[in-house]
């Protein structure tokens, strides 16, 4: 019988916690800055776009942050994920390394994202928010972010960098079928998307012009939130459910990694992979290697 490549969990071992690398750091992660002063973001700042259970966990330096029922219940749409190995790729290289990955694109929106917008979704509508707005590059954010709402009943309003809203038309579709309403950003939606188009109207536009309009509408729609799909720590550790579901599957391989590869842009998807790892690395005595991959922000 030929060696197992598949590796799968029942989904009563979806993770019951959150881990939150904050409790283990040598020192405290910096506070994000205020855009304009470029001074530490005050709880007044953070509340203008932020719901307060989000604020708290950004801020929280417990070890551990239970999951809430209703949210483990609806990871359980797709979560445990399969761990594969990828023994043909090993054959090609011809090398004596065994390749494990985790296949995150179970999920209904293809990626790992949903992981962190499900949660997110579910502690605005505990703090009675009705409308969420964010950006998206690609559409992954933005789909997760869509089928998260739709879940639990949000309005979801999304800005999408535009040449990806004309050059990836199935991510929109796929936003506008869960009910988001989606904007080839700069749009003419906020102060902001109309001062650009004035000034650049062919622009493609950017994540950062879009991150922009997300806030603006945010702030100037009462009942609105904002929510981000990388960079901050309460995302991060939303996403640690990747690498806890591996910590089990690479036992039912029968081996440990002796390094762990996450590619690297705003954060989410190294810190999924990686965080459980390094825990057991600082409290378990392993001596796992662990490699950011970060890509060449101008070739992206």
């Amino acid at each position: 019988m030929s060696q197992p490549t598949s590796f799968t969990l029942a989904q009563d071992r979806i993770p019951t916690h959150w881990y939150n690398i904050a409790a283990d750091l040598p020192q405290p992660i910096a506070p994000p800055l205020h855009p304009q002063t470029r001074q530490p973001a005050s709880l007044s700042d953070m509340q203008a776009i932020f719901c307060d259970p989000i604020i708290e966990q950004e801020v929280s330096t417990e070890r551990w942050i239970k999951l809430p029922d209703d949210v483990r219940a609806k990871l359980a749409l797709w979560r445990p994920t399969p761990l594969l190995r990828a023994v043909r790729l090993e054959q090609a290289l011809n090398t004596p390394a065994h390749i494990y990955y985790k296949y995150e694109g179970a999920s209904p929106a293809g990626s790992h994202k949903p992981n962190s917008a499900i949660p997110q979704a579910w502690y605005n509508k505990q703090a009675g928010i009705k409308r969420l707005a964010t950006e998206t590059g690609a559409g992954q954010w933005g789909s997760s972010l869509a089928l998260a709402c739709q879940l639990f009943g949000l309005e979801c309003i999304v800005y999408m960098v535009k040449v990806s809203f004309t050059q990836k038309p199935y991510r929109k579709l796929l936003m506008q079928t869960w009910g988001a309403t989606v904007h080839a950003s700069p749009s003419q939606q906020t102060a902001y998307g109309r001062q650009v188009l004035q000034q650049m109207p062919d622009t493609p536009g950017s994540l950062g012009m879009a991150i922009s309009e997300a806030i603006e509408d945010t702030v100037t729609h009462p009942g609105t939130k904002y929510a981000l799909g990388s960079v901050l720590n309460h995302v991060c550790l939303h996403q640690t459910v990747i690498g806890q579901e591996s910590l089990e599957q690479m036992e039912l391989a029968g081996e440990y990694p002796d390094v762990v590869i996450g590619c690297v842009g705003g954060g989410s998807n190294f810190a999924g992979i990686a965080f459980p790892f390094i825990h057991r690395n600082l409290h378990d005595g392993k001596k796992t290697r662990i490699v950011a991959v970060e890509p060449d922000v101008c070739a992206s």
